[in-house]
């Protein structure tokens, strides 16, 4: 199988997340986004309606909203109010943080609540759980998973791309080993260049949060595949 410049620019959101992420960033990520036709753009709540205005005449390139990012730790009444005001913003879908904290305390029980009801806010827009992977032990990685799977969430998203390290090729092919085909997978910081989407891909992820340069330079690699990017 071949995938295209435009198949995979298709699965990246751009990220543009960072506390000192400025509106001529967010300029220049859409523009990005319309030259090389990626399918999501992502930002902090601040920003989703400038980002949607600047998208008006672009509704294929769809708008994703971080809830409780980057810690995860807001409550879930907070959770639930931001994935209420970002879908009436016009967000296409959110990402919400996990409440590692939880998670690593055992208290199983309301991490779920919690992701359940921003999915069930969110609803009918997709939700990404970030999991933070690079923090858990291979037992936690597995309960994050099925935390996710049992909330109707949409996929699990490997990091917010604001730990210590990125998200490496073992990481995703654990996510895909508990989750098979139950889940969609996102694989989201550290990721560079062309050879890691693909080597990401071959082993389950259908989605990739990448950085406006890195993403350009993806895509501008694989447009000079003469047969695409062979997976």
């Amino acid at each position: 199988m071949n995938l295209t410049a435009r198949d995979v620019a298709g699965m990246i959101d751009l990220s543009c997340v960072r506390t000192t992420s400025r509106k001529s960033d967010i300029e220049e990520m859409v523009a990005a986004a319309r030259r090389y036709h990626f399918g999501h753009v992502s930002v902090l709540q601040c920003f989703i309606p400038y980002t949607r205005q600047l998208l008006a005449d672009s509704p294929q390139v769809l708008v994703v909203g971080n809830v409780s990012f980057p810690s995860g730790s807001d409550t879930t009444t907070v959770k639930v109010f931001q994935a209420r005001e970002m879908a009436a913003a016009g967000c296409d879908e959110i990402d919400m943080v996990m409440n590692i904290g939880k998670l690593r305390s055992g208290e199983l029980k309301e991490v779920e609540e919690d992701v359940s009801a921003v999915v069930e806010s969110a609803h009918p827009l997709p939700v990404k759980v970030i999991i933070e992977i690079m923090a858990l032990t291979q037992p936690e990685v597995e309960q994050a998973c099925n935390i996710c799977m049992q909330s109707g969430a949409a996929f699990v998203k490997t990091g917010t791309g604001w730990a210590n390290r990125g998200t490496t090729l073992e990481d995703v092919r654990l996510v895909k080993a508990i989750v098979g085909d139950r889940i969609q997978i996102k694989a989201s910081g550290g990721i560079r260049g062309l050879e890691d989407l693909a080597a990401m891909y071959r082993v389950g992820a259908r989605r990739f949060g990448i950085n406006l340069l890195s993403g350009i330079e993806i895509v501008e690699r694989c447009l000079t595949l003469e047969a695409g990017l062979e997976i």
